[in-house]
């Protein structure tokens, strides 16, 4: 083996830049708008958990140190670095409008998203219009806008994500590894393309005889050091407890995870609202197809995007086997790469199929092979960009009545705000009352109170009382709250969803005893409605 050297270190880019005229500076800038756009629009549709992560970074701001509930070192929120970040914002600004910053921090990291994602199909198709056709697709796609609008590490966590994939297609090892550990900072999963990039990467230099990456791993070191060394000192782990704590909270049937990702591959540009199940299941093959092809005409023209074009599916798979509850946003960091594949597998069949046949006509307008490309390009940018805007509302039916995507449902963080409202207003709770809820970011941010985590994502002792025994959780459920939990840990207010204690703990003597109903606010989902309960006076 070589020793190493700086002319080893820099070796050129598989694939030569295409250099950036006005036009293509123009088209980024407009691209960049548009993401910021789609995101300022809807306004703040913040998603439960995010407030998990707000009252971390508000306890940071306020001095109470990285904890959830004070004097509890647990860490309890999935991505530290976006904490910080929020954090930080909050400190300059002397302000504590956590939802508005969440979304400035998204809509700037899905701008950056939406360049690169051009730069990249500009570099390896030469074409700046199917360029522009990607970065609209992101811009406007609505899992991404629902969660940089619902307050989510999403955006951020995919824009060094791909970041990293861009300074690795163009030779740069140092920033591939400052991205790359700014991304598994973000959320630990971006661990699964590092390992991807990185092995990648080693593979290169073994096969050409050159030294390791060795500037690539010391980067990503330094940068994740920090971290590594507080968390281990503070928390005793660098590793959220969320993971382990919804793995034996919520009971999943076999082969749930996979069903909705299959379900989430087949209608990327969320064809089922345009056309059903007929759109889901031709594009179950259509796509898986477009993909594979794609995939091939990329590699072959940058070879290091395989890591990342393999993400996707090593992504489905580690879900599949691994089988937790899909949360709406797991869905959504796989899309960048599947929306590339897709992308320029459409674009390959486009600019074959005109090559071929340009040989067989070279005079007429159907000669023209620019006509030949631009017809079929623009019927899939109105199909593709016309079934995702078709998936946007312009009334949502309950929120703020601005344009947002119809997946972008908050109903059920609107009563929990309701109901920490009522702790605070009528009850007077205080931040040394204990209220026990499932969901516990909504409640704990506005209510401020000790909160009992009953999912045990910030009270690891409570992860004991799980797995729920089957006969409490209702049929077609995945969770339901063991009356042995609250009965042990007596909080002073209890929040719950019904379907949560319908066959457990709202048939429970000693709950019945112990605890009153002191409100009510009837839904069409989780069960008939939000409950909050109050313990008796006279326990």
């Amino acid at each position: 083996m070589n020793a190493p050297s700086d002319r080893k270190e820099t070796t050129k880019p598989p694939i030569a830049a295409i250099p950036l005229v006005r036009l293509d500076l123009a088209l980024i800038v407009a691209l960049l708008l548009l993401a910021i756009g789609a995101r300022a629009l809807p306004g703040p549709r913040t998603i439960d958990d995010a407030y998990i992560t707000f009252r971390y970074s508000r306890n940071i701001v306020n001095g109470l140190g990285f904890v959830y509930n004070p004097d509890s070192r647990v860490l309890g929120t999935t991505t530290p670095l976006f904490t910080v970040i929020l954090a930080a914002i909050s400190a300059i600004t002397r302000g504590a409008d956590f939802p508005s910053y969440a979304i400035i921090v998204s809509a700037l990291a899905d701008a950056g998203t939406v360049a690169l994602l051009f730069l990249l199909v500009r570099r390896v198709t030469g074409s700046r219009w199917v360029g522009v056709l990607l970065g609209v697709l992101w811009a406007i796609a609505p899992r991404s806008v629902t969660f940089a609008v619902g307050g989510m590490e999403t955006s951020l966590t995919i824009f060094w994500m791909i970041g990293a994939v861009w300074f690795y297609v163009i030779d740069r090892p140092i920033w591939l590894g400052i991205f790359a550990a700014l991304g598994v900072l973000t959320r630990i999963d971006v661990g699964l393309l590092v390992g991807l990039l990185f092995a990648y990467q080693l593979y290169e230099r073994f096969r050409r005889r050159e030294a390791p990456p060795w500037r690539t791993w010391l980067a990503a070191l330094i940068v994740a050091a920090p971290w590594l060394i507080f968390s281990l000192i503070y928390f005793g782990s660098p590793l959220s407890r969320t993971t382990t704590a919804k793995t034996v909270a919520y009971a999943v049937p076999p082969g749930s995870a996979l069903i909705t990702l299959i379900q989430t591959y087949s209608t990327p540009f969320f064809e089922f609202d345009t056309f059903g199940s007929v759109g889901a299941e031709i594009g179950a093959i259509a796509y898986v197809l477009l993909a594979a092809i794609g995939s091939l005409y990329a590699v072959k023209r940058a070879p290091r995007l395989l890591p990342w074009l393999l993400y996707p599916w090593l992504y489905a798979a580690a879900f599949a086997i691994a089988n937790p509850l899909i949360f709406r946003w797991y869905a959504t960091p796989p899309m960048p790469p599947y929306f590339f594949a897709i992308v320029c597998g459409g674009w390959a069949l486009i600019d074959g199929l005109a090559s071929v046949r340009g040989r067989w006509k070279t005079s007429g307008i159907v000669g023209k092979r620019g006509l030949l490309r631009a017809v079929p390009l623009a019927a899939l940018s109105i199909l593709w960009i016309g079934t995702s805007l078709h998936a946007w509302t312009l009334h949502p039916d309950h929120g703020t009545d601005q344009p947002a995507p119809t997946m972008a449902w908050y109903k059920i963080e609107r009563d929990y705000q309701k109901i920490a409202g009522e702790l605070r207003s009528k009850y007077g709770i205080t931040a040394q009352t204990i209220v026990a809820s499932a969901d516990i970011g909504v409640i704990g941010y506005f209510s401020g109170a000790t909160i009992v985590d009953t999912v045990g994502l910030v009270t690891p002792a409570l992860s004991s009382y799980y797995p729920a025994d089957r006969s409490i959780i209702i049929p077609g459920g995945n969770y339901a709250i063991p009356p042995a939990l609250i009965l042990d840990t007596k909080p002073e207010y209890f929040v719950t969803m019904e379907a949560f204690v319908r066959l457990g703990l709202a048939k429970d003597r000693s709950f019945q005893a112990e605890y009153e109903l002191i409100d009510e606010i009837p839904t069409d989902f989780y069960g008939t409605g939000m409950l909050l309960y109050s313990r008796r006076k006279s326990f």
